[in-house]
């Protein structure tokens, strides 16, 4: 039957798992969404127990619409949203917590204090990040501080920490394996990227007993082997990436100055700066693209935390609209000079800002406007982030590109992606496979595992489905932005 391989695609707002075969083409796919937590301003989470159970029906509904058998199955990738923080029970599995997302803010004010004593350089040479509550490390500390006994218990080995992929390889290998993998490793503020070992200085700053923390393995690697009983025969798991470096890899961006930017419930942009890792001067983070073979490769990486999920907003919180594949029509009816602005701040800005205090706000509201104007200005909104993001990456990497590949649930949208292109003055290529997060992890499995020969051949397997010229003259492209650049400004919590 040839190989197949699972990819498990555990996002932000749902679960997935696709099935692709030798040649990398998905032969299957499932996908369930699951609750959002919104304890108090600023603050997200998700059950981790649900989490699991859709990770589980997911898989198994991909097996069965592929009329495949778990022993059909030659190897499984794991990719996840990155940062999101749990905590467990060594012995029994239990959660101690739900599962601190990356978006929640909730550690803003002790971030603060970290940043008036004088941390954050240390920080970021030895980490390539902001200290921002963005990352783990210190929603980590807030549960060993919040949690009744928990710093007891961590400092008694008997606790586990885990990023979302190191969760479920925990609870798919039936508790036997606590590993993670560079990339994600690199986004919890305790990795040194330079030398690829958890950081003991940040051990120290944090205050994280190093016994909660999983091996770190390169993105290929044999990282276990499935209990039978969880999806029905032992199947190895050769491969885990954060998703956003999933994605990357998926894009095949394996030289220096190549560019993805994915567009989900958030919006990330990566730029492969090869095996020295580049310092940024704008606010951007220096991260693991891939670890290969124990060789590193590094990126420049601009986060944006509310993309697709403004959408979501509009449809859900606002109901404005029913469904998201109604956004394109109402776009192209308003056009792209509407005169509304939308700042999607619902938990801070991220880069180049970094403003845990801002918040979300729409400007230029008039009589005329309805709900066609709004929706469009949501849309509009995702395009003016990414500019933040590439003219910061130009500076930092004093190199221009000539085209952005992109991939995500948004660039279904073709008005969307001719925005971008207009707002950004570049070309933007959409690739065939625009799933190209969990593609990223299959590549990355079928490396390990002997199914794809090398990059070269992954590279040769990339396609373009659709270019997107720039087609707005440059006047007005600027126009439109420096309107962005003022809504920004006036939802800023903080210099």
């Amino acid at each position: 039957m040839g190989h197949h391989i699972l990819a498990i695609d555990q996002g932000t707002t749902s679960s997935r798992a696709i099935i692709f075969n030798d040649e990398a083409q998905p032969i299957a796919t499932a996908q369930q969404e699951f609750p959002q937590y919104f304890p108090q301003d600023g603050w997200v989470e998700h059950d981790g127990e649900e989490i699991w159970q859709s990770i589980l029906e997911v898989c198994r509904e991909a097996l069965k619409s592929a009329l495949l058998e778990a022993e059909d199955i030659s190897a499984i990738g794991i990719t996840n949203q990155r940062e999101t923080t749990l905590l467990w029970d060594a012995e029994t599995g239990e959660l101690l917590h739900n599962a601190i997302v990356w978006q929640d803010r909730r550690t803003a004010a002790y971030c603060a204090e970290l940043q008036a004593a004088g941390h954050e350089p240390m920080v970021t040479e030895r980490t390539g990040l902001l200290i921002d509550p963005y990352f783990s490390g210190t929603k980590l500390s807030w549960m060993l501080d919040n949690i009744e006994g928990a710093r007891e218990r961590a400092q008694q080995g008997t606790l586990r920490f885990g990023t979302v992929d190191c969760f479920l390889l925990w609870r798919l290998t039936g508790g036997r394996v606590h590993r993670t993998d560079a990339t994600n490793a690199s986004r919890t503020l305790l990795l040194n990227i330079h030398t690829q070992q958890w950081d003991e200085q940040m051990l120290e700053l944090l205050d994280i007993p190093q016994s909660l923390l999983p091996e770190i393995m390169d993105n290929a690697a044999d990282f276990g082997v499935t209990d039978p009983d969880v999806l029905g025969a032992a199947i190895p798991v050769a491969a885990m990436a954060g998703d956003q470096q999933a994605a990357l890899f998926g894009q095949v961006c394996f030289e220096p100055g190549m560019v993805k930017s994915t567009y989900g419930t958030g919006c990330f942009m990566i730029m492969n700066t090869g095996t020295t890792p580049v310092s940024s001067k704008n606010r951007l983070l220096t991260t693991v693209a891939y670890r290969l073979d124990g060789e590193t490769t590094y990126a420049l990486e601009g986060s944006i935390f509310v993309a697709g999920a403004a959408i979501q907003w509009l449809r859900d919180g606002l109901k404005l609209i029913q469904h998201a594949g109604e956004t394109e029509a109402l776009a192209r009816q308003t056009g792209d000079q509407c005169g509304v602005y939308l700042v999607p701040a619902f938990t801070g800005l991220g880069a180049p800002y970094w403003d845990p205090k801002a918040r979300g706000a729409i400007f230029g509201l008039t009589r005329d406007t309805g709900i066609a104007e709004i929706v469009t200005a949501g849309l509009q909104s995702v395009c003016f982030q990414s500019r933040d993001l590439l003219d910061a990456m130009l500076r930092d990497s004093n190199q221009s590109i000539s085209t952005l590949r992109v991939d995500g649930g948004m660039v279904v949208n073709n008005w969307v992606v001719q925005a971008l292109a207009n707002i950004l003055g570049v070309a933007v290529d959409r690739p065939q496979i625009t799933e190209t997060t969990a593609l990223g992890v299959a590549y990355l499995a079928g490396l390990h595992t002997g199914v794809f020969r090398d990059l070269e051949a992954l590279t040769e397997r990339w396609s373009c489905e659709r270019t997107f010229a720039a087609a707005m003259p440059e006047a007005k492209r600027e126009e439109l932005y420096k309107g962005w650049l003022d809504a920004v400004s006036r939802v800023r919590g903080s210099s």
